[in-house]
C-alpha cells in the first residue's frame, strides 16, 4: 500500500474510533490488535489525534482488519495494493509490471529473468497468473501494487485492448513508465516520452539499462536501492544468462 493511501486509511480509522469510543475503550480496542497507546504528550486533547498517533506504526493487514470491524470504507486501491499478486507476496524486490501482448510473452519472460539479479521482480501476466486464480483480479493487484511499469512495444501492442488499459492505469497512477521499443512506436499519452530502443542489444544489456533508468529516477531510486540492500546486492552486477530465445 502506498504511504498516502495508508495515511488516508489511518485517518478514517481514527475518526471511527473517536466517534465510537471513550479513551479507555480505544485503549482496549487497540490492545486487541496488539497496538500500544501513544506514549508521551501528543499535544492535544483529541481522540482522533490520539488514535492516529497509536496507529502510525501499524502494519497494513492490521489496519484492514480494523477497518472491516469498524465499518470503515476501504478504497479499491488500498485493498489491492495491500494484497499483491501471488508472485509478489512477501517479496522485498522492486516490483515492475511488464506489459506485453500474448504472442510475445517469451520476450517478457526473458526480460523478467534478466532483471531478477538487480532485485527487480517482474510481473508477466501470462506466466505469473495461475490457472486457478482469477485472471483480471491478479492483473489489477499487480497494477495497484507495482513500483514501476514497462511496456514492450512489439508489433500489435497498440491494438491490444488489454495493454492499452494497463498503460492507462499506469498513467493514471502517475507511475514511472518505461516504453521499450521492439518494432512499434509508443502511442497515446506515453508517446511524448523518449522510448528505450533495443538497437540489437541483448536482454541482459536492456535489463542493465532499465536498472540504470530506475536507479536514476526520483520516483523509483529509493525503492530500488532498498530492494538491493535487502538482497545484499552491489550497485552494479555482471550476471550472465543463456537460453535459446533470440532476445
Amino acid at each position: 500500500m502506498r504511504v498516502s493511501d495508508k495515511l488516508i486509511l489511518i485517518d478514517k480509522i481514527g475518526r471511527a474510533l473517536q466517534a465510537k469510543f471513550r479513551y479507555d475503550e480505544i485503549d482496549v480496542f487497540l490492545a486487541e490488535y496488539q497496538i500500544k497507546p501513544p506514549s508521551g504528550d501528543i499535544g492535544t486533547n483529541s481522540k482522533w489525534v490520539y488514535s492516529k498517533s497509536a496507529l502510525k506504526g501499524a502494519d497494513t493487514s492490521t489496519l484492514l482488519k480494523m477497518a472491516d470491524e469498524l465499518g470503515v470504507e476501504v478504497l479499491p486501491s488500498q485493498y489491492m495494493a495491500a494484497a499483491p499478486p501471488r508472485n509478489w507476496v512477501g517479496t522485498t524486490n522492486f516490483r515492475l509490471f511488464i506489459s506485453h501482448i500474448s504472442k510475445d510473452k517469451d520476450k517478457a519472460t526473458r526480460l523478467k529473468d534478466c532483471l531478477a539479479p538487480f532485485a527487480i521482480s517482474g510481473f508477466v501476466a501470462h506466466e505469473d497468473v495461475l490457472p486457478t486464480l482469477e485472471w483480471q483480479t491478479e492483473i489489477e493487484r499487480a497494477l495497484y501494487s507495482m513500483d514501476a511499469f514497462i511496456a514492450i512495444h512489439t508489433e500489435g501492442f497498440s491494438a491490444s485492448f488489454w495493454t492499452q488499459q494497463e498503460v492507462g492505469f499506469a498513467v493514471g497512477r502517475a507511475t514511472k513508465i518505461i516504453s521499450f521499443k521492439m518494432g512499434e512506436d509508443p502511442t497515446g499519452f506515453i508517446s511524448k516520452h523518449q522510448a528505450l530502443a533495443r538497437r540489437r542489444r541483448t536482454a541482459e544489456e536492456i535489463a542493465q539499462e532499465i536498472n540504470t533508468i530506475l536507479s536514476g529516477d526520483d520516483r523509483t531510486a529509493a525503492q530500488l536501492l532498498q530492494a538491493k540492500k535487502a538482497k545484499g546486492l552491489l550497485p552494479t552486477l555482471d550476471d550472465t544468462f543463456s537460453d535459446d530465445i533470440p532476445f
